[in-house]
């Protein structure tokens, strides 16, 4: 099979957690999965709320999980506030591969900021969380969408939350969360359903994925896995999904939209 016929992929976000399920999940369907996220080696890892607590997870694992499927894997650091090492990623993972015939938007900047109450913020600080959960999103995906076109075809997968377009159950820390962090995540949900209107026709198919609650690595290393009135799923249930809309027909319905992982992954009888 040539390089130009080979199923591919990027997956933002890939050290752990969801963005490593999902970069596994793809190349148990058949793709050869680049990788991106500021932890190259496992051990390496701070949490972005506690710089000094070590999270489990690192780029190195994820590409032994993908080869592991007997795909390609190729890994490269990136970190959402520096926007040379987004562009240099994007270069990276085109010259790797030639293509990508799928983008999972995964990759969030959260930091302390996004549990700030309102009156607390801090402007700067609220520019940052912009940068890392807006405007890397758009340079990453305004890149990858512009060689989609000019193939004819084309999967992006953007991992919302629910906080983008619900009211928060309760105050940070009973439940809810921190308004810039809602703020943002509410512009970047907006992506899905434009790309859609403006690109749709032309072979590029878009989702939003809401994951719900989900119980990753770095909740465990932090020890709030039960900080919420809700119960939390797996990253492996989310990656599944991500592997449905990227191989299945069927998820279509969903184009433009938001599909709820959890939610999917029981209806459509997913595996994991």
């Amino acid at each position: 099979m040539s390089a130009n016929e080979r199923k591919t992929a990027l997956v933002t976000g890939a050290s752990r957690g969801i963005g490593k399920a999902s970069a596994t999940a793809l190349a148990r369907a058949g793709f050869d999965v680049a990788v991106s996220a500021r932890t190259l080696v496992d051990g390496a890892g701070r949490d972005m709320y506690d710089p000094d607590l070590t999270v489990p997870g690192g780029l190195d694992t994820t590409v032994a999980a993908i080869e592991a499927e007997g795909q390609q894997g190729a890994a490269f650091v990136m970190d959402l506030l520096d926007r040379a090492s987004v562009e240099a990623c994007i270069d990276g993972a085109l010259d790797y591969f030639g293509h990508l015939d799928v983008l999972v938007n995964n990759a969030i900047y959260q930091g302390k900021v996004s549990m700030t109450p309102f009156l607390d913020l801090e402007e700067h600080e609220v520019h940052r969380l912009f940068e890392g959960n807006v405007f890397a999103q758009l340079a990453v995906t305004g890149r990858v969408l512009a060689t989609m076109r000019e193939r004819g075809s084309g999967t992006i997968v953007n991992m919302i939350s629910a906080s983008a377009y619900t009211d928060p159950p309760g105050p940070i820390g009973k439940g809810g969360w921190g308004m810039a962090y809602a703020m943002s995540k509410g512009a970047f949900s907006r992506m899905t359903p434009h790309i859609h209107v403006e690109h749709g026709n032309e072979g590029i198919r878009c989702f939003s994925i809401d994951p719900g609650y989900v119980i990753t690595e770095a909740a465990r290393a932090r020890n709030t896995a039960g900080s919420f009135p809700y119960p939390g799923g797996e990253p492996a249930t989310i990656g599944s999904v991500v592997a449905w809309l990227a191989t299945s027909p069927d998820a279509d319905e969903h184009l433009g939209g938001i599909v709820y992982a959890q939610s999917e992954f029981k209806k459509r009888g997913l595996s994991a």
